[in-house]
Formats: structure tokens, C-alpha cells, sequence
């Protein structure tokens, strides 16, 4: 893309990245402290209004804070246009790369966690990784169940954990001694 860019190419790119924040039901403040910085920051992004959401590795890093890529960024950027349509950057035809040595992946079979991730969808997931707050989880239980949640916290008793058959605006608590491993989400891949 060119360096620099109309104001009305960076408005609708700053609305489309409060569209994806929107769709995953988090705040500015929330997406600000995912990516590191504050909601005001966060903010001048979606406004068009701070330099640098057409630089790859801004929009790589804001993106990641919801659990998005840039191409899904694109997408929903074409989507706003009038009379503009695309089939997306998806790679239909590009063959199924190996998870990374140390991780392993599961296929999502419910809607429990949607928007975050929806029937379908593969995690990546690293067995001995702790999750950080808001974090996708795997949670092997004592009983063979196998769990993925998004990670709120733990003490010393039980895992807070959201998502699960009333979806993400469930909460629960799981006792810690009916928790074999609890391994965090380091991707989702989208088909």
C-alpha cells in the first residue's frame, strides 16, 4: 500500500478494526490493554487518526489483541465498501501446515465460545503454557473431559474460566483437583 493514505482509506481501515473489536464483544479499553497500550490509543486507531494501522506489523499486533489476522482486517474493511466484494484471503487450496513442535491442536465441535471461535475451528494449543486473563485455554479434566474456555483467573481452590454450553457470557469455576492440565490457546485457524 502506498505510504501514505487518504483520510477516508484510513477511517474505513479504523472502522473495520471496531468492527472485528465489536464482533469479539470487547471494549476499547480491553482490545488497548491486549495490545498494550491504553483505550485512547486504541481509539486513535479506529478513528483513522494515528499513523501506522497500514504498516503490517501495527496491524499484525492489533489484530492479535482480537484473536484476528490482518486478512480478516481486509475482509471486513471490503466488506463496508459499496459494490466491493471478496471472497477473502483465505487459503482454501494451501496445504495443512504441521502444528509447531510442543503443541497440539483440537477441532472445535460446539458453539460454546462464539464469536471467539465458533463449531469447527482449530486451537493450537501449548501443553505446560499457562493462559493469561482473556486467553484461550484447553483443560484436560481428571476424567478424561477435555475443555477449551476462555482463561479469567485462578486461586488456590479453582480455575475462573468463561464460555461452556451458555456461551462466553457464561462464567465458571472448576476445581482445581479435577483439573489434570490446563494448556494455553496460541492460535486459531480458521477454515
Amino acid at each position: 500500500m502506498p505510504r501514505f493514505q487518504s483520510d477516508n482509506d484510513a477511517r474505513r481501515l479504523g472502522e473495520a478494526l471496531a468492527a472485528l473489536r465489536r464482533d469479539r464483544a470487547l471494549s476499547q479499553a480491553e482490545a488497548g490493554r491486549r495490545a498494550g497500550m491504553t483505550s485512547q490509543g486504541w481509539g486513535l486507531y479506529e478513528t483513522g487518526k494515528r499513523s501506522g494501522l497500514y504498516r503490517p506489523d501495527v496491524q499484525r499486533r492489533l489484530t492479535a489483541a482480537l484473536d484476528a489476522t490482518p486478512e480478516d482486517l481486509l475482509q471486513r474493511q471490503e466488506a463496508a465498501v459499496p459494490g466491493m466484494a471478496s471472497e477473502g484471503r483465505a487459503f482454501v487450496h494451501a496445504p495443512v501446515v504441521p502444528a509447531k513442535a510442543g503443541t497440539r491442536r483440537m477441532q472445535l465441535s460446539n458453539d460454546d465460545l462464539a464469536p471467539w471461535a465458533a463449531s469447527g475451528v482449530v486451537v493450537e494449543y501449548e501443553p505446560g503454557r499457562w493462559p493469561r486473563r482473556d486467553q484461550g485455554c484447553v483443560i484436560e479434566m481428571a476424567d478424561g473431559e477435555v475443555r477449551v474456555r476462555i482463561y479469567e483467573g485462578a486461586d488456590a481452590e479453582a480455575l475462573a474460566v468463561r464460555g461452556g454450553p451458555g456461551g462466553l457470557a457464561a462464567h465458571e469455576r472448576i476445581d482445581r483437583s479435577g483439573i489434570r492440565a490446563v494448556s494455553a490457546v496460541t492460535a486459531r485457524l480458521e477454515h
